[in-house]
């Protein structure tokens, strides 16, 4: 997925007609229901929330709050916003909107009030930030939106969801993965512990190569981490090597690297002065890859 795609359009193509705003233009309706307090409504007057970030409802989950709501009817009314000519937007609690569907319900209880465009974004967006069942992917989208839609700096925005700003940072460092690893985050796949220590590596190929043995393999966070900082730790020693003079092996010991490097599946390093001197490096990624080479080495 694109992230053009993921974060949506821009705050004025989301609603069609901004004269049913009624923080600024007010549409009298038939109904006597009064911003600021608790109706019963038709669900059927309730349109859903544009600017809704969560994007996944486990169908199991639903059926669960559809039959309390069968059974306990709404505890917590949804809250809504006022459009005019007897119409409603959500603004939080769709679930709870949704699972009445199911219920059957024809009313659902809900707090009425006044909000435009901006306001209601950040109230839907924040209201979900809060709330422990979302994925890590969605959280990201969520922290995104309310940047670039509300002009919002990382600063502020942290300040608006009470989060530090180094949380906020590594969220938003999640969308810089590819598609195909964020959805392992989404399918819970790959936890946001692996994926924060995968996105500290800059090659694409790498990062799924790591994300492909997390979900084969089962490896912990801290086995991802050391893995990463062995691929850092050879792309240091490949941009230092590109740097140096050519090499001053002589051919059987250019032979004997390349037949090493073959033979350990690790790139051995093999360098000597104007001496003759030199140094042997085998370099290992983890515990494990050490275990390997050693073995393959009959040490």
């Amino acid at each position: 997925m694109s992230k053009k795609q993921a974060l949506g359009r821009g705050l004025g193509a989301l609603l069609e007609n901004a004269s049913t705003d009624i923080t600024s233009n007010f549409v009298g309706d038939t109904k006597d229901n009064v911003v600021g307090s608790v109706a019963s409504l038709l669900i059927t007057d309730i349109e859903t929330n544009p600017f809704q970030p969560r994007t996944q409802f486990e169908k199991e989950a639903l059926l669960e709050l559809s039959n309390s709501i069968k059974e306990l009817g709404i505890i917590q009314p949804i809250t809504v916003r006022k459009l005019g000519y007897g119409k409603y937007q959500l603004i939080s609690g769709e679930r709870r909107y949704r699972a009445s569907q199911l219920a059957g319900l024809k009313e659902i209880p809900a707090f009425i009030r006044i909000a435009n465009d901006q306001e209601m974004l950040e109230m839907a967006l924040v209201e979900n930030i809060q709330r422990q069942d979302l994925d890590a992917i969605e959280v990201a989208f969520s922290y995104q939106k309310l940047i670039e839609e509300c002009n919002l700096t990382q600063e502020k925005m942290s300040e608006r969801v009470g989060k530090k700003r180094s949380t906020v940072t590594n969220y938003l460092r999640l969308l810089k993965l590819p598609a195909e690893i964020q959805l392992s985050i989404r399918t819970k796949d790959i936890s946001m512990g692996h994926a924060r220590a995968i996105v500290n590596i800059k090659d694409e190929k790498q990062q799924l190569a790591i994300s492909r043995r997390v979900i084969k393999e089962g490896l912990s966070v801290r086995q991802v981490e050391e893995l990463v900082k062995g691929k850092k730790e050879e792309e240091i020693v490949a941009k230092s090597s590109s740097k140096t003079t050519p090499s001053n092996l002589s051919f059987s010991q250019q032979k004997i690297k390349d037949d090493l490097t073959d033979f350990l599946k690790t790139k051995v390093e093999v360098s000597k002065n104007a001496k003759g001197k030199g140094k042997l490096v085998i370099p290992f990624t983890n515990e494990n890859d050490l275990e390997r080479i050693v073995e393959l080495l009959g040490l």
